[in-house]
């Protein structure tokens, strides 16, 4: 309905219950309590007023909304800034007409963003008399978007007139109007503003990227292009790169990975691998030379590994296997022909190379694949203090790999590669 010819008012009818919570377009309630000892069946949350009501806008007041024990108004997606809130009350439960019906009282306190606004209020005291309306305003200040008006009994009023069950707060309306120009009724120029500043935040954003471009480019492409030439010999096709195989200027092989058209990888990806790869400098790790980037053309120039990876050495398919004596592969995982070349050497001479061969042989007891094969914390202490023998602690699983965890995990590792 409308009111004054511009205040518009929602319908709330939503019969609620005990505990119900009740969302429309930008506001909701929530109402909290059962009447307990409630001599009228159904319970009642809305109430209807069946007497004559003597003042303006009686469409207002002919009913209100009960609660037996809080009941909460909440306003969504407001602006920030200060709003004007009116609560209006009728007591159309209670009458004024001296008889037993007239003894009612509503008494209740009334919060608004969690500040106490009316202690004790009586609809009757305030309106000077049941049937009678009274507006209670409020400038509120709203900072998160977001208004709570809540109403509150703190068991006070009376509980059983004229029937058992009656109490709790009760309100008719409630208006809230800001005390500002919402944004959409603000003028053309501040639009204007605001579409500038989008504009240009666009723009600076657009000359980062291109200027970040750029740099890459000239790091990547145009500092190797006098000293770059890319013979394509042969191609292999990889689950999503084409790996290719090249020349530079001065003879050197190269391997050159190209994204593959088919490829999900894109431009972030190649650039992440890029400052990854290029950040790791390690003798065995493959060498990154440089990049290049034209269209939709990405590549990357690596250091070429005749032999591949040593998993595929090892591991892969017979024609790719290299054929590595024992002495090779011991010499690949240890990286050592001497143990003791693992000690720090600004130790020198200070150490005692038989207590350092037992530390090296106990962290390897230690490590064993087998969980079985471990020592326990005790033998590891005798193992280090001198009072127990290695060789009385290595079983013949390290040699003869009989435990079938640790062949179904080789297995596993040949099949993967």
């Amino acid at each position: 309905m409308t009111i004054n010819g511009n205040t518009i008012f929602e319908d709330d009818t939503d019969r609620a219950g005990p505990s119900r919570y009740v969302s429309r377009s930008n506001w909701a309630f929530s109402s909290t309590g059962h009447f307990l000892d409630d001599d009228r069946s159904p319970d009642t949350y809305i109430w209807t007023n069946s007497s004559i009501l003597l003042m303006n806008d009686t469409q207002l007041y002919m009913q209100a909304r009960l609660s037996p024990i809080s009941l909460t108004y909440y306003g969504f997606c407001m602006g920030n800034g200060n709003y004007t809130v009116n609560l209006h009350f009728a007591e159309i439960m209670f009458t004024d007409d001296k008889t037993y019906n007239s003894f009612g009282r509503h008494v209740f306190d009334v919060y608004i963003q969690g500040k106490l606004v009316l202690k004790d209020f009586n609809i009757e005291d305030e309106a000077g008399g049941a049937g009678k309306a009274t507006i209670k305003p409020f400038i509120v200040a709203v900072t998160n978007k977001t208004l709570e008006i809540r109403l509150y009994w703190a068991g006070k009023g009376t509980t059983g007139i004229p029937v058992r069950g009656v109490y709790g707060p009760l309100i008719s309306a409630v208006s809230v109007t800001p005390n500002f120009i919402p944004p959409s009724e603000k003028k053309s120029s501040s639009t204007t503003i605001s579409v500038g500043t989008v504009l240009g935040i666009v723009a600076a954003a657009a000359f980062l990227i291109i200027l970040v471009l750029g740099i890459l480019w000239w790091k990547c492409c145009l500092r190797h292009k006098n000293t770059m030439y890319l013979g394509i010999i042969t191609m292999e096709c990889l689950t999503f790169l084409l790996q290719l195989s090249g020349l530079l200027a001065d003879g050197s092989v190269i391997a050159v990975k190209q994204l593959s058209s088919k490829s999900k990888q894109g431009n972030r990806e190649f650039v992440n691998e890029i400052g990854m790869i290029s950040a790791l400098q390690h003798p065995h790790l493959v060498k990154l030379y440089g990049c290049c980037i034209e269209g939709n053309q990405l590549l990357l120039v690596y250091e070429y590994l005749e032999n591949n990876s040593l998993a595929r050495a090892l591991f892969g398919p017979e024609e790719h296997q290299l054929k590595l004596d024992w002495p090779t592969r011991h010499k690949i995982c240890v990286e050592k022909r001497n143990l003791m070349e693992l000690v720090d050497a600004k130790l020198g001479s200070e150490l005692n190379e038989e207590q350092v061969m037992v530390m090296i042989n106990v962290a390897l007891l230690c490590s064993d694949v087998s969980p079985s094969v471990r020592p326990s914390m005790s033998t590891v202490v005798s193992l280090l203090e001198g009072r127990a023998a290695i060789q009385d602690f290595v079983p013949d699983s390290i040699v003869s790999l009989a435990d079938d965890k640790t062949k179904s995990d080789s297995e596993a590792m040949r099949k993967y590669y």
